[in-house]
């Protein structure tokens, strides 16, 4: 009976549960990690692929409204530092969670979540004045490269703050604590990459056009 009993609990409990490295793959990489940055991958070279394309039609005469119109800078510049903000929030956010201050690493990650909805705002305001004054998806392809190339960064933006406002609803009760660490982490690479493209994207789209 006993045996029977032993054998019954390793069947209810697969080995793997119990398992430390149960994440991790053959070079010791969590899966979740190695994961997101293969996405982390794919995605800088198809934002390479739309940069490359945005640079070539900027090149061009283009009829209408252009970047000099309609840029400005100071209230971009303003959304920048948010963003940047951001992303000492997040890192706050991940020390708090490997230190097992669960409420702590929430207040953090709810900061971030904030401040990317505060950027996600101006985008949303910039994207309305632009179209007011004259610039759409289809009224030149400087409108057109703008628009998938900073409404694409944009997106992916909104995607990080639904996953931040996930990890706030998992991380309810005792908070977000060290045995979720590694999920607050694998959060802040991707937050990470969306704030190093958007510097990237600020400093060619706006601020080239003011230093030329």
């Amino acid at each position: 009976m006993a045996r029977h009993g032993l054998a019954h609990g390793t069947h209810a409990h697969p080995a793997w549960a119990h398992h430390p490295q149960a994440h991790e793959t053959n070079t010791g990489i969590d899966n979740r990690k190695l994961g997101i940055w293969l996405f982390i991958a794919s995605e800088s070279i198809f934002f390479a692929g739309l940069l490359v394309g945005y640079l070539v039609l900027r090149g061009g005469h283009q009829p209408g409204v252009g970047p000099r119109d309609l840029f400005n800078i100071e209230l971009t510049t303003v959304s920048t530092f948010v963003l940047l903000m951001s992303s000492l929030a997040m890192v706050l956010a991940v020390n708090a969670a490997q230190r097992n201050a669960g409420r702590l690493a929430r207040r953090w990650v709810l900061v971030t979540a904030l401040m990317g909805l505060t950027f996600l705002g101006f985008q949303a305001y910039e994207f309305t004045h632009f179209y007011h004054a004259g610039l759409s998806l289809s009224s030149s392809v400087f409108g057109t490269a703008f628009y998938t190339l900073t409404g694409f960064h944009g997106a992916h933006v909104a995607v990080g703050v639904i996953w931040l406002l996930t990890l706030l609803y998992h991380g309810r009760g005792p908070g977000l604590t060290a045995d979720k660490a590694d999920d607050v982490e694998v959060a802040g690479l991707y937050w990470h990459f969306v704030d190093i493209v958007w510097i990237v994207l600020f400093t060619v789209v706006y601020l080239l056009e003011f230093v030329q």
